[in-house]
């Protein structure tokens, strides 16, 4: 894919197709971060930290909190 740098502002841009950057894996929007190795541009997904909330929402809201777990019975000097 063959792309051309643009003015934008003080700044220059580069704008990619919608496909091209799905067939990344990257959404609208996604905070990527870039390097530069070896004099090529380096564009990948930054770790974003969830809250408690986001993560929840993936299991359907259900993290089972309030449920006791069984560890077994005490094995060696452990006073339960």
């Amino acid at each position: 894919m063959r792309i051309q740098l643009k003015a934008w502002g003080n700044s220059q841009g580069i704008r990619f197709s919608r496909e091209f950057l799905a067939s990344a894996g990257f959404k609208p929007d996604e905070v990527l971060n870039a390097e530069i190795q070896d004099g090529k541009i380096i564009l990948s997904k930054s770790f974003q930290h969830r809250s408690l909330a986001e993560r929840a929402a993936r299991f359907g809201g259900n993290l089972n909190l309030s449920e006791e777990i069984s560890w077994g019975e005490p094995e060696g000097n452990e006073v339960w």
